[in-house]
């Protein structure tokens, strides 16, 4: 996401600006290798890698938060009743509602199977959960997890906001003509496309479900290859759901807070947060608890503005003074789309695609447009992702115009796909980008080892045939192969006769298909066994490639072993 300060007002949150700025630069996509001509056009987009870049509005496109930061008196771990022997005694603050709190750890329960590197902490959500929405406005959910009523934040509208017009034509939060923060995780709807996932099972992503908002902030938090347990990547995710030094701070506040213990309590008594970072007065550090809220009379992070209300202005225009027309963004400049020297697009399955998808914002006479945001999104039977194993990324154009996707991960479905690219908020024409994914290939088969392969008749060969593949000099992992026993080398049909293999029944076969290098590049073949007839027999394997390799075998009747001539009599006297 980008950073807000000077994209919407903040009244009454200290904002560090300088160091705000400081980490927006750091997490900016930039093209490339991007080299721009006399009339600011980009004429490539594939030297020099850089850091894959992140969604500029992040999740929530900068919507206010809760900032109350935890009770001075930190919760000591104590084992209670009920709790698994992970509850605490001491203030409610500590409390998180048991349907949220199950979804927090059901969630970094799964991010710890799919994405082990990242070390997501389970607190890291509760963390996040408080300052977005007071734990789903102190757990008001019902048994399935998803929220009593929906939770919103105010319309993205520029007016003291991120200006975000309409992405989902209302679906989430209600409104046409902006977009809202929606759900416990405050995801805004054009995050929510591509983040969403679905974390109770139910065949549905919703934003307004704890466990499946709970498992999308995961998977957010979790992209771009980041380590949790190093302090610098937790600080860039937590930044990147929200570019605010303050939620920064304060999301970091309640993670420790957590940290040394918290407890479940029934849903619906949660405590609820009460400054939000849009209040005249910021708040400060709670000497004592929080009393839990009643339920039935929670508080809401956003109240949610119909498109045909608009707030009212803060200084009404005059009777009879015309309205001013607003500036137009750069989003609204923007007329069509060009390629910016994306190549062909080829890799073999399980590899990172060697080129990026460059993409450049034009106005109708040619002109750059920065600071737009377009949105790439992989459609087709594939299972190739974006670096982070998401399927759309949003990036903003540079100065020159140009965004930049991240790199594509090829998966092991082979075949045709599409990545599509469109103007996040404004209906011009798209650009569609096609791309193959390849079978694995190998150039190159050798055996491992040098040993003649040999066997009597009726026997087994002492020796298993094993070969390495390697493609342009490295190793050929998850490489398809066959391995015939041939005729002779001009015919490559069956034999049918000399050594063979056996199958699970113990029956005769002498062609192997469906076999598989390993992660080293390495088949090693069953054992072969020898028919009663001699001589010099070939087997042949070929690999998905082209690469192909005859190995000789030979049976032969064990030598007779030789005698020694009796010594002559020796002559008599």
């Amino acid at each position: 996401m980008s950073a807000q300060f000077g994209r919407r007002l903040r009244k009454g949150a200290v904002a560090t600006t300088v160091a705000a700025a400081a980490v927006a630069a750091l997490s900016a996509s930039q093209a490339p290798g991007v080299s721009v001509d006399d009339n600011g056009r980009s004429t490539t987009a594939d030297a020099q890698p850089t850091p894959d870049p992140v969604d500029d509005d992040g999740a929530t496109g900068g919507s206010p938060f809760y900032m109350d930061l935890p009770p001075l008196n930190s919760p000591s771990p104590v084992p209670s009743a009920g709790s698994g022997g992970t509850g605490v005694t001491g203030t409610g603050e500590a409390g998180i509602p048991a349907t949220v709190l199950d979804a927090y750890k059901k969630a970094a329960a799964a991010l710890q199977e799919s994405k082990p590197g990242c070390n997501l902490p389970w607190q890291l959500l509760a963390a996040i959960g408080k300052v977005e929405s007071g734990q789903a406005r102190g757990g008001r959910v019902d048994a399935d997890g998803t929220t009593i009523g929906k939770i919103l934040g105010p319309q993205l509208d520029g007016n003291g906001f991120a200006l975000i017009p309409d992405t989902d034509h209302g679906v989430y939060d209600g409104n046409s003509t902006y977009d809202a923060a929606v759900g416990p995780m405050q995801f805004i709807p054009s995050t929510w496309e591509w983040a969403g996932r679905d974390g109770n099972d139910d065949g549905k992503k919703d934003p307004n479900n704890i466990y499946d908002a709970a498992l999308a902030a995961g998977h957010y938090l979790c992209r771009n290859s980041w380590d949790l347990s190093v302090q610098a990547d937790m600080n860039r995710a937590i930044l990147s759901y929200n570019n605010s030094q303050d939620y920064l701070h304060t999301v970091l506040s309640w993670l420790e807070y957590y940290r040394k213990g918290t407890h479940e309590i029934p849903d619906g008594t949660g405590s609820l947060p009460g400054h939000r970072s849009d209040d005249n007065d910021p708040p400060s550090p709670s000497p004592s608890p929080t009393p839990p809220s009643t339920p039935g009379t929670p508080s809401t992070p956003g109240t949610p503005t119909t498109p045909s209300s608009p707030p009212p202005s803060d200084h009404p225009s005059t009777p009879g003074t015309p309205t001013p027309t607003p500036t137009p963004t750069p989003t609204d400049t923007v007329d069509h789309l060009e390629d910016a020297g994306t190549a062909k697009l080829t890799a073999q399955a399980g590899d990172t695609f060697s080129k990026r998808i460059s993409t450049r914002a034009e106005t109708s006479a040619g002109k750059a447009v920065g600071k737009v945001r377009i949105r790439f999104t992989i459609v087709g039977d594939t299972d190739t992702t974006f670096t982070g194993g998401e399927s759309v990324a949003t990036i903003v154009t540079n100065g020159s115009g140009v965004a930049v996707a991240p790199a594509l991960k090829a998966g092991e479905k082979t075949g045709d796909f599409t990545v599509r690219v469109a103007v996040v908020g404004r209906a011009v024409a798209g650009l569609d980008y096609k791309a193959t994914v390849t079978e694995r290939v190998a150039d190159t088969l050798a055996r491992t080892s040098d040993t003649a392969l040999t066997c009597t008749p009726g026997g087994e060969f002492a020796d298993q045939v094993e070969v390495k593949a390697t493609y342009d000099g490295a190793v050929a992992d998850g490489v398809a192969a066959t391995a015939t026993l041939i005729t002779s080398a001009d015919d490559p049909t069956e034999n049918t006769k000399g050594p063979y293999f056996k199958d699970a029944d113990g029956k005769t076969v002498r062609t192997l298909k469906g076999l598989e290098t390993d992660a080293n590049g390495l088949l090693k073949l069953p054992k072969l066994y020898a028919d009663d007839t001699t001589g010099t027999f070939l087997l042949r394997i070929n690999t998905a490639g082209g690469a192909s390799l005859t190995v000789e075998l030979t049976v032969a009747a064990a030598a007779e072993p030789t005698e020694s001539p009796s010594p002559s009599a020796s002559p008599s006297a």
